[in-house]
């Protein structure tokens, strides 16, 4: 028998990357274009994302246990695929908590966050895209810094959220709701810029 084809985990690394870009595309549609009575329905269809992304991730670790060497550190690649899993899990998170809530309208912060995390994921895949080349790349660090950036003007825009909540909403359990909603979309933004610690951490070491 043949040696089976090693495994790409730089092509890995990326595809990961689409998953999380898929899911929070799936959420911006479902706070741009919110409907309660669907609300059940887009939660499925999310967790169908981050279901084939958790099968990717195992498949890769699946490989990783019988690899003898690897293009940067095994610990490395368990700790960066780690952190992308955690990601694509908190934007599915999001909408199963939509649902739990019982969460009746979405906010314009709600939708401003999504596109927050949008340009976030955005920007992490390009970077992924760019991981394989992180010795020589001159737009790599780049990408990692406007992460960082983005994920400040989600702190501001959670502040500047969650006072509103507190002076204009007195239905309590819409502030409750509302509140959990606007810890997990910040909390997105913080995923993404652990993922681009990693990768720095990464850069740092191998050069």
């Amino acid at each position: 028998m043949g040696k089976s084809e090693k495994f790409d985990y730089f092509d890995y690394f990326a595809k990961a990357g689409q998953f999380a870009l898929q899911a929070a595309e799936h959420l911006k549609e479902t706070l741009d274009h919110f409907d309660p009575n669907n609300i059940k329905k887009r939660m499925e269809e999310i967790h169908v994302i981050e279901n084939d992304s958790d099968n990717a991730n195992h498949t890769m670790l699946k490989h990783l246990t019988h690899e003898f060497m690897t293009p940067i550190e095994l610990e490395d690649i368990v700790a960066l695929s780690g952190e992308l899993d955690d990601l694509v899990d908190s934007l599915d998170d999001i909408t199963q908590h939509m649902y739990m809530y019982g969460l009746l309208e979405a906010t314009q912060e709600m939708k401003e966050f999504s596109g927050l995390i949008i340009r976030s994921v955005s920007t992490l895949l390009e970077a992924l895209k760019e991981f394989r080349t992180f010795r020589k790349s001159k737009e790599l660090r780049q990408l990692l810094i406007e992460i960082n950036n983005i994920e400040s003007e989600g702190d501001k825009l959670y502040s500047t959220s969650m006072r509103r909540q507190f002076l204009e909403n007195s239905d309590y359990k819409t502030l409750i709701g509302n509140t959990r909603i606007y810890e997990m979309l910040e909390a997105c933004l913080d995923d993404c810029e652990d993922v681009a610690d990693v990768i720095e951490g990464i850069i740092m070491k191998n050069t």
